[in-house]
């Protein structure tokens, strides 16, 4: 999942031989630990499930009856959260963003659907009424962690993520981003560059960039683009 995550970032061909030849891999023997579903087929977790949407849609395999799922896991609130089988009924940052991902993506590459773009919309909303990072009931920053810019981030939340999505869903600018915008702001180096904020856990075949409090290439592509959206 790290790995076709990664691949999709960087602009590998859906339609190359590698990929193709890869997919067909995966979609054949590739199972999940929960109980041996196929791997397109997606599990229970839709932390899970928004990334397979993601990577099956950038790869033209049908997860619309995983998306269909999903659409139908939608809190209360608007957004998601991985452990609403276990009882919880408040969305989560890092759940709503991988969804959100994934139903961008299944969007674009099926043109969705009215239902898809309402539920977009509502995790969207989510995220708006937080300022992007902030608890809805005080104000107080959500998480510390959620300031710190990771890559590869895998399915963990941080305002240069979600400013990132934004930006690729073709969003205008609003207010309630202007928080998160600053903190992007504040973090540019006197070199122009953003840091590697943190490294989270996964296996790697090799490393994307340098050790924590080093530059970042892709943090800093990350941050440019959205600031020249923001400002554009």
């Amino acid at each position: 999942m790290h790995t076709l995550q990664t691949l999709q970032i960087f602009g590998l061909d859906p339609a190359s031989e590698a990929a193709r030849r890869a997919i067909a891999l995966v979609a054949e023997h590739g199972r999940w630990e929960h109980a041996g579903q196929r791997y397109f087929h997606g599990e229970v977790e839709p932390c899970i499930n928004g990334r397979t949407i993601e990577a099956g849609a950038y790869f033209a395999v049908d997860v619309a009856p995983i998306v269909d799922r999903i659409l139908g896991e939608r809190l209360a609130d608007g957004g998601w959260n991985c452990e609403a089988e276990n009882g919880s009924v408040r969305s989560s940052f890092d759940t709503t963003i991988t969804v959100l991902d994934g139903l961008l993506e299944f969007e674009r590459a099926t043109g969705g659907s009215a239902a898809v773009r309402e539920a977009r919309r509502s995790g969207e909303e989510y995220l708006l009424e937080r300022s992007l990072f902030r608890r809805k009931s005080t104000a107080e920053v959500a998480n510390s962690a959620y300031l710190d810019f990771a890559f590869p981030y895998y399915w963990r939340y941080d305002v240069l993520r979600a400013l990132d999505y934004f930006r690729r869903s073709g969003a205008e600018p609003g207010s309630r981003m202007a928080a998160a915008v600053e903190v992007v702001r504040s973090k540019r180096q006197p070199d122009g560059r953003w840091l590697l904020d943190r490294v989270h856990p996964g296996r790697v075949h090799f490393a994307l960039e340098g050790g924590v409090g080093e530059p970042s290439r892709w943090n800093t592509l990350r941050a440019l683009r959205v600031l020249d959206w923001w400002e554009g």
